[in-house]
């Protein structure tokens, strides 16, 4: 079989094309350029041109950096802007990774796409990984069902902590351990999402933060300095108990702080991306972050707002992020949330 492999340079893709590779299929390498950090770029090229030469396998570097800036940087910037919290992983899959890479390599005559992504596909759905501590499946909740058809995930029956050492050991000229940074959790923030801002948008308009009831109690720095369920750098004046932002509005400059038992929500309101005309409404389990664990709630869509009302309440639930419905270990589509 033809298959596509998109290549990071890390250790977790190059040890992928070894696993398709000694499974007898005619792998293709492709690396794609998203962010404008072109050394980045050098040396993930220069890894992945090496597992090229020892592999023998053809790779590809595909420009799409025009493509990255319009559908997913410039979201982020936007999306903080509007005192959303953006998710640009789970925006990138089903735009770049599964939508311009895909269609790439259905062009190249290759019959799968794979990727080093930790989750597995079961009857046209993504599944949670075997490694649950590396799970990835919430960032892939927006693929479309014929692109799953078509996705290979090596890495999904194995645990992260095992990979480094076998494919260093099976596949020597990869290098040492300490070559290899864990990958960024954002691959165009290099420090931090402020860092990123700054270059577009001045980010330090000071302003009121108010508690829940409209009362002023402080000033903070600039509402993009914070996010949904931050305590760190808000100044309250005499408050006794910690406090947390329970809400941005971006328009006024103001930030809305109160107690923890204010970040408690029952109900979650999502604008439907990928559950499909034919969703049942029932009881399902949702993810509201990639690091929460999932909740039971019950799902229905309503005039294309996906409406979860949770079982037990979530704590910092922050719009722009993304809903994920699932039902037992497998992914049955989200949205993005908006209240």
């Amino acid at each position: 079989m033809k298959i596509a492999l998109l290549m990071s340079g890390g250790i977790d893709s190059s040890y992928s094309a070894y696993l398709l590779k000694n499974q007898g299929h005619e792998v293709i390498g492709i690396y794609l350029k998203l962010h404008e950090d072109e050394k980045k770029h050098a040396i993930n090229i220069a890894n992945i041109e090496k597992v090229s030469h020892h592999l023998g396998i053809e790779t590809h570097v595909l420009d799409a950096k025009a493509l990255f800036k319009e559908h997913v940087y410039d979201y982020f910037v936007r999306s903080y802007e509007q005192g959303l919290t953006p998710n640009p992983c789970a925006f990138c899959n089903p735009k770049m990774k599964f939508g311009f890479a895909f269609e790439k390599a259905m062009e190249m005559g290759c019959d799968k796409i794979a990727t080093g992504h930790y989750a597995r596909i079961e009857n046209g759905h993504i599944k949670e990984a075997f490694d649950m501590s590396k799970d990835q499946s919430y960032f892939l909740f927006g693929l479309k069902k014929e692109v799953i058809d078509k996705i290979i995930f090596p890495l999904g029956n194995m645990l992260k902590n095992d990979i480094k050492p076998i494919a260093l050991k099976e596949l020597p000229w990869l290098g040492t351990l300490e070559t290899y940074k864990e990958s960024q959790e954002i691959c165009f923030v290099t420090d931090t999402y402020i860092e990123v801002l700054k270059k577009h948008i001045n980010v330090d308009q000071k302003g009121l933060i108010k508690d829940v009831n409209g009362k002023v109690i402080g000033e903070h720095k600039g509402y993009m300095h914070y996010t949904i369920g931050k305590r760190k750098g808000l100044t309250i004046n005499g408050a006794h108990d910690p406090h947390f932002v329970v809400n941005i509005d971006a328009k006024t400059n103001t930030v809305i702080a109160g107690t923890k038992e204010d970040l408690l929500q029952t109900q979650v309101v999502a604008e439907n991306f990928s559950l499909s005309n034919d969703f049942q409404e029932g009881e399902y389990a949702v993810k509201v972050r990639y690091r929460s664990p999932k909740t039971k709630a019950y799902v229905k869509i309503d005039n294309g707002k996906i409406i979860a009302n949770l079982e037990e309440g979530v704590f910092g639930l922050a719009s722009g992020q993304a809903l994920v419905v699932y039902q037992d270990d497998l992914v049955i589509g989200g949205g993005w949330i908006e209240a």
